[in-house]
């Protein structure tokens, strides 16, 4: 097994398997390392989930992205899309192989991985981090946030059938949940701290059924509201005015959103702005402040509040970063840099 290389990509998301193509032709010495398996954040979304992006502008590597009725691409779709990609390109991408140490040595960088096949070594003189922004749930920190029957992901909508359940959130994921669980026969409600739905960060197709069904009441809308508490059978809300309100909830989906793992940037000595763990890097070359090291795809943004940095808008990493690779001039297209708002 080849354990060193010129460049070591860490993550195999999308951008990170165009960058591996991008590197591929151009003739590139690479490793690549997956702590999971190729578009692992993907792969929790719920079956059947649609992407918002129209397939152009998710396709990746010059590989068309086609669906069989020409609508917008779902996880299954995807997720064999990506498949599809690795193979054709005949990438080797070390999965399951999670990075633990990220250290510099006199002629790089030494990784260190520890997963599903053991512990391994690996080198590299460069490193680029490809590693997302949604590791994890954004912990809320509640008494029974752990309990059995709440989750921070949805899965299947089937479970809920003939159930009560509390979505809480405002954005896009909460909105999908919430319609495809009540179409599926759950008894619904929604606790979102805002004051009402913000139709920018729903997919238009969803925002005029959940403002309808929240209109005629049959799914009940809390809004103005946090949740203090879950028990078994119930949940805890606070209103604007402070007060305690009770919700029945056999379930409870938090759906607050997620952080982005930048402890690699960490171990790196990659700086790291707040709020939200920004890496500093060059828009030109993508090269962080420590040399040798680069960043790509939504790993840019750190945590964010405010989605604005998605898959769609982080190709042009990979020309910038293949430029730096090679020596060459950088593309006429800066690639973005980003704040990240104050919330």
């Amino acid at each position: 097994m080849k354990n060193s290389a010129d460049v070591a990509i860490i993550g195999a998301g999308p951008i990170g398997i165009e960058l591996a193509v991008a590197c591929q032709q151009a003739g590139i010495d690479f490793l690549h390392l997956e702590g999971s398996q190729i578009g692992y954040t993907i792969s929790w979304f719920a079956p059947g989930t649609r992407f918002f992006s129209s397939n152009d502008r998710i396709g990746i590597a010059g590989v068309p992205l086609v669906t069989s009725w020409q609508e917008k691409a779902s996880r299954e779709d995807y997720l064999a899309y990506l498949r599809a990609v690795v193979g054709q390109y005949k990438l080797d991408i070390h999965t399951y192989h999670p990075v633990v140490d990220f250290a510099r040595a006199a002629d790089g960088f030494t990784l260190t991985t520890d997963g599903l096949k053991g512990r391994h070594a690996w080198r590299a003189r460069r490193v680029v981090l490809a590693t997302g922004g949604t590791a994890r749930p954004r912990m809320l920190n509640i008494p029974g946030e752990n309990l059995p029957q709440v989750s921070h992901y949805f899965q299947d909508p089937h479970s809920y059938f003939g159930q009560r359940l509390l979505v809480v959130g405002g954005g896009n994921s909460a909105v999908e949940a919430l319609l495809r669980c009540h179409r599926a026969g759950a008894r619904v409600s929604l606790s979102y701290r805002g004051a009402d739905l913000d139709a920018r960060a729903i997919k238009y197709w969803l925002y005029p059924e959940v403002r309808g069904l929240l209109r005629e009441g049959a799914i009940a809308g809390y809004f103005n509201s946090t949740i203090k508490e879950i028990r078994p059978g119930a949940a805890t809300l606070i209103n604007a005015a402070g007060e305690l309100v009770n919700v029945d909830a056999d379930f409870v989906l938090l759906l607050t959103g997620y952080e982005a793992d930048m402890s690699l940037c960490r171990m790196a000595g990659v700086e790291l702005r707040q709020p939200g763990n920004v890496p500093v890097f060059n828009p030109r070359t993508m090269e962080t402040n420590v040399p040798g090291v680069y960043v790509a795809g939504t790993a840019i943004a750190g945590t964010q509040s405010h989605y604005r940095i998605f898959l769609e808008n982080c190709h042009v990493h990979v020309k910038e970063i293949v430029a730096a690779l090679r020596g060459d001039a950088p593309p006429a297209v800066a690639a973005p840099s980003f704040e990240q708002p104050e919330t």
